[in-house]
C-alpha cells in the first residue's frame, strides 16, 4: 500500500482520536450545509450535474467572478492534478516548504521542479527573491496564500508584482487560496479578467468543514485553459450530495467570519501555550501554527498514545523531521493538547 503523508488520517485508528492533524473550520460544519447534503441524497438514482451549474451560479455570486470562469472538481487537489494533466508544463517553480500536492502532481507529466526555498530566518515569508527565478522556460509557478504548513500571508503587492513578472515572462501563475477566507487577507478575484495567466485554487474543505465530501474549484479568465483542465477529468468529478452542500455553503455569509472570530483570540493562545514549552512556533495568520521540537522526531507518536493527532512536517521540502503542524481548535480542545503536549515533552 501506498504510504500517506497528509493530515486526517483518523480511518488508521481503531478509537476515537481527537484531530489536530486536519486545518478546519474551529466550527466544524455549518448545520444548514449538513441538512443541505442530507436532503440532497434521494437525487443521487440520477447522475450528478456533469457542470455544477447551480454551483457554479453560487459561487460566482458569492466570488464576484463569471460563471464561465468557473470549474469545479473533487476537492483543490483533484483540480491541480488535472491543471498538471492539462498543461504538461516542462520547469515549474514551488517554494519550500508548501503543499507537497504541488511537486507531486508536476511529477506525473515529468516535469522538472525547480525549489524557491522559504527561510526560518525571515519567518517563512516569500519576498521579491522569487523574481530572478522566474524565468522564460518556467512554464508555471505555484504559490500559496496563506502558505501550508507555515501559516504565512504573501502580501498583495507581492503577488502583483510576480502576476506581472511571470506575464513578461509567458509564465502561468497558479495561486492556492484555500485557507484564505480564515484570514483576514483579500483575494485575486478582481484581477482574473485582466490577467488570462492567472489561475485561482480554492476549496469548500477548510471554511466550511466538509472535507469528506471533496469539493473544490478553480477560477481562470483562461476559457481555452479552463476547458483543457475540464477535458483532464472524469464528467462527474462533483457529486449531487457536493454540490448540494456547496450551493448552501455559499449561502453561509457569516460562517467565514464567525471562524475568524474565534481564530483571533485561540491561535494567539495556542501560541503562547506552545512557546511556554519550550517550542519554536511561527505566528501564523489562519487556523493551524507550525513549530519546532528541537531535535524530537517522536513527538507525533507519543502523542498518538493520547489519542491526539498532530501532523509531521517530516516530507515538507525545507523542513525536517522535527516540525511539526498542529490545527487551532476551540479552547477546550486546545488546552487537552497542550495538557498532552506537556505530559510528553
Amino acid at each position: 500500500m501506498p504510504t500517506y503523508t497528509h493530515g486526517g488520517d483518523v480511518w488508521a485508528y481503531a478509537h476515537p482520536i481527537l484531530d489536530f492533524s486536519a486545518n478546519l473550520h474551529p466550527l466544524g460544519m455549518p448545520p444548514s450545509v449538513a441538512e443541505a447534503a442530507r436532503a440532497s441524497v434521494p437525487m443521487a438514482i440520477h447522475y450528478p450535474d456533469p457542470l455544477c451549474r447551480g454551483l457554479r451560479r453560487a459561487i460566482a455570486a458569492r466570488d464576484g467572478a463569471a460563471e464561465d470562469q468557473i470549474l469545479c472538481g473533487a476537492g483543490a487537489a483533484d483540480l491541480i492534478v488535472r491543471l498538471c494533466l492539462a498543461l504538461r508544463p516542462k520547469k515549474a517553480l514551488v517554494t519550500a516548504p508548501t503543499f507537497s500536492e504541488y511537486e507531486q502532481s508536476l511529477s506525473l507529466t515529468g516535469c522538472a521542479v525547480a525549489h524557491h526555498i522559504l527561510r526560518a530566518e525571515e519567518n517563512f515569508d516569500l519576498t521579491e527573491a522569487i523574481l530572478p527565478e522566474i524565468t522564460a522556460d518556467t512554464d508555471l509557478v505555484f504559490l500559496c496564500t496563506p502558505n501550508n504548513p507555515t501559516g504565512r500571508l504573501i502580501a498583495p503587492a507581492l503577488l502583483e508584482t510576480i502576476l506581472r513578472r511571470c506575464e513578461e515572462t509567458d509564465t502561468l501563475l497558479v495561486v492556492d487560496e484555500c485557507f484564505l477566507e480564515l484570514t483576514e487577507g483579500t483575494g485575486m478575484t478582481p484581477l482574473l479578467s485582466a490577467h488570462p495567466s492567472l489561475i485561482l485554487l480554492r476549496a469548500f474543505t477548510k471554511t466550511y468543514a466538509i472535507p469528506g465530501l471533496r469539493l473544490g474549484y478553480l477560477l481562470t479568465a483562461n476559457t481555452a485553459l479552463l476547458e483543457a483542465v475540464a477535458a483532464a477529468g472524469q464528467p462527474w468529478s462533483v457529486s449531487t450530495v457536493a454540490q448540494a452542500a456547496g450551493v448552501a455553503a455559499c449561502s453561509c455569509r457569516d460562517w467565514p467570519r464567525k471562524g475568524r472570530e474565534v481564530l483571533a483570540v485561540e491561535r494567539p493562545a495556542l501560541l503562547k501555550g506552545l512557546r511556554a514549552l519550550g517550542l519554536t512556533v511561527w505566528e501564523g495568520s489562519v487556523n493551524y501554527l507550525l513549530f519546532r521540537a528541537a531535535g524530537d522526531t517522536t513527538l507525533k507518536e507519543r502523542l498518538e498514545g493520547r489519542n491526539i493527532l498532530i501532523r509531521s512536517c517530516a516530507n515538507y521540502p525545507g523542513l525536517g523531521p522535527d516540525y511539526y503542524r498542529t490545527a487551532v481548535r476551540t479552547a477546550p480542545d486546545n488546552a487537552i493538547l497542550l495538557r498532552a503536549l506537556k505530559e510528553v515533552l
